[in-house]
């Protein structure tokens, strides 16, 4: 457990942001490393086809986990407040939701996956691969959802070590698991879709056996587990606009797929690619967010906001310096990046390696302005403002990006291009929302203490 109301604000959270930073980058590094294994042992085929996936299960997991990111505030602010009895409730209750949750939108998504595939314009040579992928999935998604639990609960009190441990044997495991599956058993995409499955049931397993051996505070039993309505309801109150922002943003990204699909499998491969990149480089804005965030909550219970203020200019200045180093890296290789997912050998080699550069290239060097957009929006998520920052998000999303990426592809000679610039557009005005509302200094008022 980890005090954040007193200290240096940089030193702080930066201490907070390392672990999870460490633990996202290893894991990021091994969906990198296991989509070049599927690229090089399955092929680009399966790789489209996993990609096709991936933007569905986000689509159908976001909401969820954005109530799960309102119950990380209330636990926070309660730590923040020394009131622990709360915390634990808090604790337990956000666990029997998301667990719940996770049971109900694997069913779901079990029994609609090929029903949203096909919306979602996937072609009928790679719909039988991303329906097994997207399948086996969603039966692990209340694996997914547990561990996400336990590690908000961690984080909210100040603990963002321990969530990495489990993220290393998980990640690890997964890797070794696709390696033995692939290119060993040589199970194709179903053995990646299983590795997954089981590297999120055994780390759940393992932080559930954590809890109860190593934190009083936290501890549980299933006979003692209780729900509070209350607490849930503060949650909600926090986590629904933060849920229904992640929602639609996954829909746009569904959306947006469905323009890329339309333009050739090539296209959807390095834009497969290319996405899985975007997200590795975009973790260290996430995790300085998700450390500002937990910040906010503790010191906006003790009404610290000069220091959030302090906290706020700090992750600005450490997450720009981090993107600038990752941009240039990716600027300068993305055309090296691309060839190692890709075998030579592949059909539409070049396209794919070329269209995927272009990307990385456009998307990337825009990143300062999708960190600071995200940095902000941690801060507001921690002090429980965010219905404004929802309706920014929509709006920078739905009547910014999608109809400049629609009319750039369809109507203008720029095909892909105009897709890929597009993001920045919309990331640009989103940026622009939400510093206008912070500065308003509107979100000092939203705490649950």
């Amino acid at each position: 457990m980890t005090d954040l109301t007193q200290g240096k604000e940089s030193r702080l959270i930066l201490r907070f942001t390392v672990p999870m930073l460490i633990g996202n980058v290893f894991q990021q590094a091994a969906q990198i490393v296991n989509m070049a294994i599927v690229g090089n042992f399955v092929g680009a085929d399966a790789m489209a086809a996993v990609g096709a996936s991936f933007h569905i299960m986000f689509a159908l997991i976001a909401l969820v986990m954005g109530i799960g990111i309102g119950g990380t505030a209330v636990i926070s602010q309660y730590f923040g407040a020394r009131r622990y009895n709360m915390v634990k409730r808090a604790s337990d209750t956000m666990l029997v939701f998301l667990t719940a949750a996770g049971v109900l939108l694997g069913g779901i998504g079990v029994i609609f996956a090929r029903s949203v595939l096909r919306l979602t314009k996937v072609p009928d040579n790679l719909l039988d691969d991303a329906q097994t992928f997207l399948t086996i999935n969603m039966f692990g998604l209340f694996a997914m959802f547990g561990y996400n639990a336990v590690s908000a609960s961690l984080r909210g009190i100040g603990d963002s070590v321990r969530p990495l441990y489990f993220l290393f044997i998980a990640t690890a495991l997964n890797l070794a698991l696709d390696l033995l599956f692939v290119v060993v058993l040589d199970l194709g995409i179903r053995g990646v879709a299983w590795a997954t499955f089981i590297s999120f049931c055994i780390s759940f397993v393992l932080s559930l056996v954590y809890l109860n051996a190593r934190h009083e505070l936290l501890k549980f039993t299933f006979r003692n587990l209780s729900f509070d309505g209350g607490i849930f309801a503060q949650a909600l109150r926090i986590g629904l606009p933060s849920g229904f922002q992640q929602t639609f943003v996954a829909l746009g990204g569904l959306a947006l797929v469905s323009i890329v699909n339309g333009m050739g499998v090539e296209v959807m491969t390095a834009y497969t690619v290319a996405s899985r990149i975007d997200t590795f480089i975009s973790m260290p804005a996430m995790n300085f967010s998700a450390a500002l965030s937990a910040f906010t909550g503790q010191n906006l219970a003790a009404k610290n906001y000069a220091r959030i203020n302090r906290g706020l200019y700090g992750t600005l200045v450490m997450s720009s310096a981090v993107c600038l180093a990752m941009m240039a890296a990716v600027v300068v290789g993305g055309e090296d990046i691309m060839k190692f997912f890709v075998k030579e050998s592949e059909q539409g080699y070049e396209l794919i390696v070329a269209t995927g550069k272009e990307y990385l290239v456009i998307v990337c060097s825009f990143y300062i302005v999708f960190s600071s957009m995200f940095v902000i929006n941690g801060l507001l998520r921690g002090a429980g403002a965010t219905l404004t920052p929802m309706f920014v998000t929509l709006f920078s999303l739905w009547l910014v990006r999608l109809p400049i990426a629609y009319v750039l592809s369809e109507y203008t000679d720029m095909g892909a291009s105009g897709v890929w610039w597009a993001i920045p557009m919309g990331w640009s005005i989103g940026f622009f929302g939400v510093l206008i509302y912070y500065f308003s200094g509107k979100w000092k008022n939203k705490g649950v203490i």
